[in-house]
């Protein structure tokens, strides 16, 4: 599966907005025991991309935020937190 990175915490979709994605994903492999690999594992993503989603220099598609939120159970929502700033 070839991933895309992108290197900006910050997208810009209009000019006057920017959105920031945080992801909760650390504090829930720990929470379930789960290291790195394992959660790839789980969720058919590469090692690296996990850490690239908990550095916050990748923001996921749909289809891997799918897939995370069903190895932990939980809403994508309580995932992946997008925060909005004004310019």
């Amino acid at each position: 599966m070839t991933n895309i990175v992108i290197k900006k915490k910050m997208i810009h979709y209009n000019k006057f907005e920017l959105v920031e994605m945080k992801s909760r994903l650390k504090e829930l492999r720990a929470r379930d025991g789960l290291n790195q690999s394992e959660l790839a594992k789980r969720a058919k993503i590469s090692r690296q991309t996990v850490s690239l989603i908990e550095r916050e220099e990748y923001m996921p598609c749909l289809l891997i935020a799918v897939r995370i939120a069903k190895v932990f159970q939980e809403s994508i929502e309580n995932i992946f937190i997008f925060e909005e700033e004004e310019l």
